[in-house]
């Protein structure tokens, strides 16, 4: 049975990754909590569990804002990908029996059945069977600590989100880019799975620099954040408190053009 805690958190990282509270807009514990169905305490716990992710950064006496995240994050984001995943494979490639392939061609099939006439939902749900191939490989690592740190870069809301600013051609390229991670794995060799992944996360990175162009950055604090055409600016209107809902003093940042 999913706690509390845990409905609240995933509520809220829903609203951030469908852009529901796109970056720099403020989160209310009274309405996150009706939405949840759960008390106010276990929003404000997933509140700071997302600021502990960088997804949210929460102001004495003014409540939660949803921060966005800038070109230098998503650089670091792929460079840390590649380090944890290229070792991954290489470790996989060493212990072919731990390897799950059947569940692995499995999830490559679906993703290329999907793909060809993906809607919105299709996508989303691209979007799991992908960090599932992901999170799938890497178990057969047999590295505790791997596992562990995955789920920060794999779960974050921009890494689902990304499934629907990539191309047609962007994701076949990609899902032919799985299949050849496992012909190598199951040829047992890593530095070929390590060179394949290499390659696929670069152009991962490389196929969302798409998405900056035609998004427009927008002032939060004094970071650049990525958002897209369509979702609000930041106003300089007050900011309401988590706990109350009431309105305290916010100073006026500085909006972009619509």
């Amino acid at each position: 049975m999913t706690s509390a805690r845990e409905l609240a958190y995933e509520v809220l990282q829903r609203g951030i990754t469908s852009g529901q509270y796109p970056p720099g807009s403020w989160l209310r514990e009274e309405d996150v909590a009706a939405e949840a169905g759960v008390s106010r305490t276990p929003v404000r716990e997933a509140l700071h569990r997302l600021q502990a992710e960088g997804l949210v950064q929460i102001l004495r006496h003014r409540g939660a804002m949803v921060v966005g995240w800038t070109a230098e994050d998503l650089d670091h984001l792929y460079d840390l990908r590649v380090m944890l995943e290229c070792y991954g494979v290489r470790r996989a490639a060493a212990r072919c029996d731990d390897i799950d392939f059947p569940a692995l061609w499995a999830l490559c099939d679906e993703m290329d059945e999907l793909l060809p006439h993906a809607d919105e939902h299709d996508r989303q749900r691209l979007g799991q069977l992908c960090i599932d191939f992901h999170t799938t490989l890497q178990r057969a690592s047999g590295n505790r600590q791997l596992l562990n740190l995955l789920p920060t870069v794999l779960g974050t809301p921009f890494v689902r989100q990304a499934f629907h600013h990539h191309t047609t051609a962007d994701l076949e390229r990609s899902f032919g880019h799985h299949r050849e991670i496992l012909e190598a794995l199951q040829a047992g060799d890593g530095d070929w799975a390590d060179g394949v992944m290499r390659a696929h996360l670069r152009h991962g990175r490389r196929s969302l620099q798409g998405m900056e162009r035609h998004g427009q950055p927008a002032e939060l604090g004094s970071e650049t954040v990525i958002r897209s055409p369509d979702q609000p600016t930041l106003s300089s209107s007050p900011a309401p408190d988590i706990q109350t809902g009431t309105r305290a003093a916010l100073p006026s940042a500085r909006t972009t053009p619509g």
